[in-house]
């Protein structure tokens, strides 16, 4: 469970450096809410990655951003190696009801997330290579190369857990983002 208190610390401190460079702030919770969590629960850590990803709601509108997100969204979703259709449906309704994707037409989404379902149901390894390429192109943007990572940690715990093949996927993701994983406690 330390993990989880590593990656609540690094939230706590992006979304705090996040409010010193935003103009107003407003829409984004007092600085002090859900900082009186002893545990630090993993719904709690979701709720706090949502809300992040909800301030620079206005930043990520690129078509990079949505594309590695999609891919990132279904390389969580196949981690074990499998996406049973049950599990597809649920990764698309939290898509479509993510805040932030909102910024881009839902059937785009859709499209994009089943491609690549669809190619790492075909064939695992090289699935999982097209994706990583697609999240890649995010890295020119730091913001949104956090964003991608962030938005692939709420996918993944949604269920309340993230499986050691999540984090595995998370941790791939940071090194094709050029983001360090220690940054969000892999």
């Amino acid at each position: 469970m330390a993990m989880w208190d590593r990656i609540k610390d690094q939230a706590k401190g992006l979304q705090q450096s996040q409010g010193a460079r935003s103009s107003g702030g407003h829409g984004r919770p007092a600085s002090g809410s859900g900082s009186g969590s002893g545990g630090g629960s993993k719904a709690q850590l979701v709720g706090l990655l949502k809300t992040q990803l909800t301030s620079l709601k206005t930043e990520l509108k690129s078509g990079s951003y949505r594309d590695a997100s999609m891919a990132m969204c279904a390389l969580v979703a196949a981690a074990d190696g499998s996406v049973d259709p049950a599990e597809r449906q649920h990764v698309e309704s939290l898509i479509l009801q993510n805040d932030v994707l909102q910024n881009f037409p839902p059937e785009q989404l859709r499209q994009r997330f089943n491609k690549h379902v669809d190619q790492l149901m075909f064939n695992f390894q090289q699935g999982r290579t097209e994706a990583m390429q697609e999240i890649a192109k995010a890295a020119k943007k730091p913001v949104e190369a956090k964003a991608v990572i962030q938005t692939g940690f709420v996918v993944a715990g949604a269920d309340g857990y993230i499986a050691p093949a999540e984090e595995q996927i998370l941790r791939e993701a940071c090194v094709a983002l050029g983001v360090s994983p220690h940054e969000f406690g892999l």
